[in-house]
């Protein structure tokens, strides 16, 4: 008898609506930059409260000043020239940058009212960018081996191995408390590619697979488009918003 085969992640791409009856996942777009420990601190609390259940869910949208983070698989290895501050986080993942130019997303949301998978969630959080980039007139999708939203640069050499060559548009660092998310996801709009030369991006250093960003791809996309994208993709996998 053959053994079953693995569950992909494409195929765990469901839609997580609300199983009951709940308010709108509260809609935030913090305008400026964000200081990266208040972020962290407004996070944790919301999430403790929505565990509680004495909160709504929210997807706040944020920027940062230049800085990198540290998952929690995070090598030392891979930090090669620290020339922003790095901070410890407790998300899944490695080391990633973020900065001006970069849409990140925090999502605190209660899987107990949608589904409590991890695997599943990710998944949703894939699907969730992927549909939103593809609302942007962007191809992209997951591959099994690394983590992360990709798009393919046929523009570009070609691994020893003839791999194809391809860029990382999106990451994705997510924790749980009591079923309660909080961190999220980072999509590049136009950040400076070159701050990214400080670390090796979640753990993957061949040279046929970089990072890219909606301008390095030639698309004159504003932050404003990549905002209403992303809350249509975001609606239509997890349900309504409002704000």
């Amino acid at each position: 008898m053959s053994s079953a085969s693995p569950v992909t992640r494409a195929a765990l791409r469901a839609k997580l609506l609300p199983s009951v009856a709940a308010p709108p996942v509260e809609w935030r777009v913090a305008p400026g930059l964000t200081a990266y420990t208040q972020a962290v601190a407004e996070m944790q609390a919301l999430a403790e409260a929505i565990a509680d259940g004495k909160a709504n869910e929210r997807v706040w949208l944020v920027e940062h000043a230049p800085l990198y983070t540290a998952g929690t698989s995070a090598k030392a290895a891979d930090l090669l020239d620290a020339r922003f501050p790095v901070h410890d986080t407790g998300r899944g993942g490695q080391f990633t940058y973020h900065g001006p130019g970069q849409r990140v997303a925090y999502v605190m949301l209660d899987l107990k009212r949608r589904r409590p998978d991890v695997r599943a969630y990710v998944a949703a959080l894939e699907g969730w960018l992927i549909d939103a980039l593809a609302r942007l007139g962007v191809e992209s999708d997951t591959r099994e081996d690394r983590v992360g939203v990709w798009v393919e640069r046929p523009d570009k050499p070609r691994g020893l191995d003839e791999a194809r060559a391809e860029d990382k548009i999106a990451a994705i660092g997510v924790r749980l408390r009591r079923w309660a998310t909080f961190h999220g996801v980072a999509l590049n709009v136009a950040p400076d590619l070159t701050h990214f030369s400080g670390i090796v991006p979640c753990g993957i250093a061949e040279a046929h697979y970089g990072v890219t960003s909606l301008r390095d791809l030639g698309f004159s996309t504003t932050m404003s488009d990549v905002d209403a994208a992303l809350r249509e993709a975001f609606e239509a996998r997890f349900g309504a918003t409002s704000g």
